[in-house]
C-alpha cells in the first residue's frame, strides 16, 4: 500500500524524549516564571486553550488538556491517566511544531505539572501581593506546597514563613527544611488559623480527607492574597464560601472550569455567593487591568492549563536542545500531507 506522506514531510527531525530525571536538570523556576509571564501578558484566544476534557471508568480517570503556544513555536497537550484505586498516576506533555505539525518532544508530565502550578502561583502573588517582603501562610507540607513557596521565593523575597499540616512531624520538617534554604523566620504552626494570622499571601495545597475546606475566610486580613491549587474537581474542597465571598477578585487560569467544575465554587454558588462579576482570567491580572486596592483580598484559584504546560516544556526543550539532554527517538510520527 502507498504511503500518503508528502516528500518533504518524510524525514522530520527525530522526536526527542525527555525523562522526569531530564525534567529536573533543566527546569529552574526563574526561566518557567519567565517564560509563563510572557505567555500571560498577551491576549490569547479561547480556541487556543480549550477546556480539558475527561474519560471516567470505574475508580480511574483520563484527563486532556491541550494548547497552542502563543511563541508560534509549539502547540502540545498533557495527558494524565489516573487511577483511585491503584493511588498512581501517569503525565505525558507532546509538542508538536507549529509549522510542520512534526512531533518535537515526549516529556515526562510529572515534573512539569508540579513546576507550572507553582510558577503560575508565583506569577499571579507577584502580581497582587504588595511591593515588599511577604509574610506567607502554607497550609499543607507535601509535594505542592513545596513547589509553591519554592516558586514564590524565586519571584519575591519573603520576611517570614508559617506552615501547618495536620502532622506535626510534617509540618516541622517543611519548617526545618525552608529555615535553612530561603529565609531565617520559618516556623511550624499549631492550626491553619494560626499559621494565616497576618499573613500577606495564604498559599493553600491541601484538601481534607473528608473535604471539608482547609481555609475559613474569617481568618484572612484584608489586603490578603490567596491561591488555592486543591480543588480542581467538583467533589473537590479546598477554601470555604467565604473566602470567595470576602474576595473583591477572584483570578483563574481558567475560569470556566473553576467556575463550574471546582466543588468550592459550585459550594460557594449553592451558599447564595455570587462571584461571577468578580472572576477575571489571569491574563487580567498579569497585565495590570484590575485595579485592586490595598485593602482587597484577591483570591487565585488554579485547575492547571495546557498553555502553562506548553509554555513551560518549550522551555524545556530550548534547552534540552542546547545541552544535549534527552533521548532521540529511533523513529517518529510522519506528518501526513493533506
Amino acid at each position: 500500500m502507498g504511503s500518503p506522506h508528502s516528500e518533504a514531510a518524510s524525514a522530520p527531525p527525530p522526536t526527542l524524549f525527555l525523562s522526569d530525571e531530564d525534567v529536573g536538570q533543566l527546569a529552574d523556576w526563574p526561566a518557567a516564571i519567565a517564560a509563563l509571564r510572557q505567555a500571560y501578558a498577551q491576549p490569547t484566544a479561547p480556541a487556543a486553550v480549550p477546556p480539558r476534557s475527561m474519560a471516567r471508568g470505574d475508580g480511574l480517570w483520563l484527563r486532556g488538556l491541550s494548547a497552542v503556544s502563543p511563541t508560534g513555536a509549539h502547540m502540545g497537550c498533557k495527558l494524565i491517566a489516573a487511577s483511585m484505586t491503584a493511588r498512581c498516576a501517569s503525565y505525558l506533555v507532546s509538542l508538536f511544531d507549529q509549522r510542520t505539525t512534526a512531533l518535537a518532544a515526549l516529556i515526562d508530565g510529572n515534573r512539569i505539572t508540579g513546576i507550572r502550578t507553582a510558577a503560575t502561583a508565583a506569577l499571579a502573588v507577584d502580581a497582587a501581593a504588595p511591593r515588599r517582603p511577604l509574610s506567607v501562610a502554607v497550609i499543607g507540607a507535601g509535594f505542592e506546597a513545596r513547589g509553591l513557596l519554592s516558586a514564590l521565593a524565586a519571584a519575591r523575597a519573603l520576611s517570614r514563613v508559617r506552615v501547618y499540616s495536620p502532622t506535626p512531624q510534617r509540618r516541622k520538617a517543611f519548617a526545618a527544611d525552608f529555615h535553612q534554604q530561603l529565609c531565617d523566620d520559618v516556623q511550624a504552626s499549631p492550626s491553619a488559623e494560626a499559621a494565616v494570622a497576618g499573613a500577606d499571601v495564604v498559599l493553600c495545597a491541601a484538601r481534607s480527607r473528608d473535604e471539608t475546606p482547609v481555609l475559613q475566610g474569617r481568618w484572612l486580613d484584608v489586603g490578603t492574597t490567596v491561591v488555592s491549587i486543591g480543588s480542581t474537581l467538583p467533589e473537590q474542597r479546598e477554601v470555604d464560601a467565604d473566602t470567595v465571598a470576602r474576595s473583591a477578585f477572584i483570578v483563574a487560569d481558567m475560569p470556566e472550569e473553576v467556575a463550574h467544575d471546582t466543588g468550592d465554587m459550585l459550594a460557594a454558588r449553592s451558599a447564595g455567593v455570587a462571584f461571577e462579576d468578580r472572576l477575571h482570567p489571569l491574563t487580567e491580572l498579569v497585565a495590570g487591568r484590575l485595579p485592586r486596592k490595598a485593602e482587597d483580598i484577591v483570591l487565585y484559584k488554579s485547575v492547571g492549563s495546557a498553555l502553562q504546560d506548553v509554555v513551560v516544556a518549550e522551555v524545556l526543550l530550548q534547552r534540552a536542545l542546547a545541552s544535549g539532554h534527552g533521548q532521540a527517538l529511533a523513529r517518529s510520527i510522519v506528518p501526513v500531507a493533506k
